[in-house]
């Protein structure tokens, strides 16, 4: 197996760059996207030559950013189940419901996936030192990869992130500083010291490949579906960088001949306390403003201002879906719920997707027969704090 990478491209202008040299936003300050030679790539392997691969994310190599298979620090990321729900649909009023479980990855979450393609990226590139604000879950995923890879890891975390992901952090070796204030407040203190520091930054969208990692999980979804994608996908945005990436798989699976051309309707989730991207949504804006005063229980969705965020808009909107906004208290009473029904303890950006479709279900946006797929993106084992019932 062979990468098939070209260049990265800005993902506002369409500038080109340089996708084997360290690179971080463009001249426009916005995010770079990988691209391949998917023609080439739809030669070298197709669909049906999946089976018999490897187990991980690292199945669908042609489109990965990394230049040899042998080349990989893996720990299993990726190839995460899909459950279908009969019981917690039978409750909610859905026939075909679904939930990708994220929480099984190495170190809990979805963000192994982003993290293990930046990692690998970025020392085939030549960095050494990675730095990173985090919410919690990223944090833990770059100190475990950058310890598989023999790297530094520098973690900045908000002062009241659960000790859980604190704890984790530092048994992988990684160097942790809490900081008075919010994940926007931990990016600045990246940006500002990165260069004298010698650190790449491996922030959100501000380097070009945990996107690559994080749009895996539409690839799986293809493949478990039978190449037939689901009518809904409810996700919980904070960066948005698996909503990005997933609307991107869908369209090089299209142009590699493995889907046609029809999409999920793509719902963002965010928390009523912090909900920038639900209130640019709706306001009709190309992007969102910074969320004053940004508060939730749900730490991954405490992102009051995020670089990809007219990416994330883009999809809603090309998707014909939706934003909704839920509240602390429904969050932590859907994630009870959820994992009463299935057995799958979420995070609480998990129990927020069902908390959102109930809404959606109210104003009749969704059908009780469509296929919907709530996204659980980590282990509720890490947020004992966040979903204690008082």
């Amino acid at each position: 197996m062979k990468s098939f990478l070209t260049h990265l491209e800005c993902g506002r202008t369409g500038e080109h760059y340089d996708a084997f040299e360290l690179q971080n936003l463009s001249k426009d300050g916005a995010p770079l996207l990988a691209r391949y030679d998917l023609e080439a790539a739809a030669a070298a392997v197709k669909k049906e030559d999946l089976q018999g691969r490897r187990i991980d994310m690292w199945r669908y190599f042609e489109v990965m950013p990394v230049g040899e298979e042998g080349q990989v620090v893996s720990l299993g990321e990726g190839y995460t189940p899909l459950h279908r729900v009969e019981r917690l649909g039978a409750w909610a009023g859905f026939e075909r419901l679904y939930i990708k479980d994220e929480s099984a990855n190495p170190t809990g979450s979805f963000k192994a996936r982003g993290l293990a393609a930046a990692v690998n990226a970025a020392r085939q590139r030549g960095a050494e030192k990675l730095a990173i604000p985090t919410a919690g879950n990223a944090g833990g995923a770059l100190s475990a990869y950058a310890a598989a890879a023999g790297m530094q890891a520098f973690v900045f975390m908000p002062r009241d992130t659960p000790q859980a992901f604190v704890i984790e952090c530092q048994a992988f070796g990684a160097q942790v500083e809490l900081v008075d204030g919010l994940i926007n407040d931990c990016g600045k203190i990246v940006a500002e010291r990165k260069e004298a520091e010698g650190w790449f930054d491996v922030s959100t969208l501000k380097e070009p490949y945990r996107v690559e990692g994080k749009k895996t999980m539409g690839y799986e979804l293809a493949e478990a579906f039978d190449w037939d994608l689901p009518e809904v996908i409810l996700y919980p945005t904070g960066g948005g960088t698996g909503l990005v990436g997933m609307w991107k798989a869908f369209d090089e699976m299209e142009q590699m001949g493995w889907i046609g051309n029809k999409r999920p309707r793509m719902v963002s989730v965010q928390a009523a306390g912090c909900a920038p991207i639900v209130k640019a949504f709706e306001q009709g804006e190309e992007k969102a403003e910074l969320w004053q005063g940004a508060h939730s229980v749900a730490s991954g969705l405490r992102v009051p201002v995020a670089v990809g965020d007219f990416l994330m808009l883009q999809a809603l909107r090309e998707s014909e879906g939706t934003a909704v906004a839920v509240t602390d208290e429904e969050l932590v009473e859907e994630s009870h719920r959820l994992a009463s029904f299935t057995g799958i303890f979420p995070a609480p950006e998990g129990g927020a997707t069902l908390a959102g479709l109930l809404k959606l279900k109210q104003q009749g946006w969704v059908g009780a027969d469509e296929r919907v797929v709530l996204f659980n993106t980590g282990s509720g084992y890490k947020y004992l704090e966040a979903l204690e019932r008082n």
